[in-house]
């Protein structure tokens, strides 16, 4: 009898763990949106490999590739229609699955050596005009040119802006946004004539506050990256993954309903304890290490565990992020699930990474 009491004692911790593992209140993916030919084959990607697996929350990086009525000057070529984008609504609505659209707000309105559609239709919103994007991009470089910014302090811009923010919401059916807002190197320029002078930190939290506070007029919050609201100098972490241009103050200036997605990539840093000590809900964000993925996974239960109710609440879960395309993501992770274990050439992939830790997790 005490025999089988301990054994059943025993099972009990262990399904008390499995279940841990996988009651995360977030496990998502974030990931580009398909173009619009794809749109059917994403819908049963979402179908049969998504939602088996637990997974209940979708960003969708749509940026300009859908049929905006408001401004259809913003539209891609080909881009995402009303049609494409309500199959996927309902297929995420009858599966249970979150589905939050993205647009990049504040920075990355560039790429390389071509502008994004923003600054390519509306040049005038141009946080630094006087830097030209050269016909063969190198980093580093003499403009520190990553990616372009736009003027949040250009009188117009958010009249654009919210304008497809707020329509992206509304075909979306959704309660959240995605400003993304990360990996911000231009910002309060000296030689923008509205920039000039002012605080980075206060520019940066000015433009977040005003996302927010459009979204909150829609009922709907906002989602962004957390790395321009970490010190890179205090904490080490450098330019990448967190502020060296003094916006990191700006986490004392923003409103807390803020969700914060905290990515690192090549280490398991454990900035979601700041965040959530700050007063966020913050999710931890992998990409493609699987090693690194797997302590994350492992740290964010161990904040919850550790944590008394106030705190463990903010500690949201898991969101992996991907930076290829969703047609290439898919091919990766249909081969992988196919075989059972990655070939050589995935194992250090965002869908790899995505295959284990769903697999620890469910």
């Amino acid at each position: 009898m005490k025999r089988l009491l301990g054994i059943t004692v025993l099972c009990l911790l262990i399904m008390s763990r499995v279940t841990a593992q996988a009651d995360f209140p977030v496990l998502g993916l974030s990931i580009a949106a398909p173009a619009h030919e794809n749109t059917k084959d994403f819908e049963k990607f979402i179908r049969e490999d998504l939602a088996p697996l637990g997974v209940n929350t979708l960003v969708l990086r749509v940026d300009y590739n859908y049929s905006y009525e408001t401004h259809p000057e913003l539209r891609d070529e080909n881009p995402l229609t009303n049609q494409d984008v309500k199959l996927l609504v309902r297929t995420c609505k009858e599966l249970g699955i979150k589905i939050i659209p993205q647009i990049n707000l504040l920075g990355h309105q560039s790429w390389h050596s071509e502008a994004g559609k923003l600054l390519e239709v509306y040049p005038q919103f141009d946080e630094t005009p006087w830097v030209t994007l050269p016909e063969k991009y190198e980093w580093p470089n003499a403009d520190g040119l990553y990616c372009k910014s736009y003027c949040p302090l250009h009188p117009d811009v958010h009249k654009v802006a919210f304008d497809i923010v707020g329509e992206l919401v509304d075909v979306f059916e959704t309660d959240a946004f995605h400003a993304g807002m990360d990996e911000v190197f231009y910002i309060g320029e000296d030689r923008c004539p509205r920039c000039s002078g002012r605080d980075k930190a206060e520019l940066f939290a000015g433009e977040v506050n005003a996302i927010r506070n459009f979204l909150a007029s829609k009922d709907a919050k906002l989602w962004i990256w957390g790395d321009r609201l970490i010190d890179g100098k205090q904490t080490g972490y450098g330019m990448w993954e967190a502020s060296m241009n003094n916006t990191h103050r700006a986490i004392d200036m923003i409103y807390k309903d803020v969700v914060i997605c905290d990515w690192h990539y090549e280490r398991p840093d454990l900035s979601a304890v700041w965040f959530a000590f700050k007063g966020f809900t913050v999710l931890t964000c992998p990409w493609r290490t699987p090693e690194v993925a797997l302590k994350q996974v492992e740290n964010t239960r161990l904040f919850i565990e550790s944590s008394n109710n106030a705190m463990k609440e903010r500690y949201a879960g898991i969101l992996q992020t991907e930076w290829g395309s969703a047609e290439a993501f898919m091919r990766d992770f249909r081969e992988i699930k196919k075989n059972g274990a990655a070939p050589e050439n995935l194992k250090n992939s965002g869908a790899n990474t995505f295959y284990i830790i769903t697999r620890k997790l469910h």
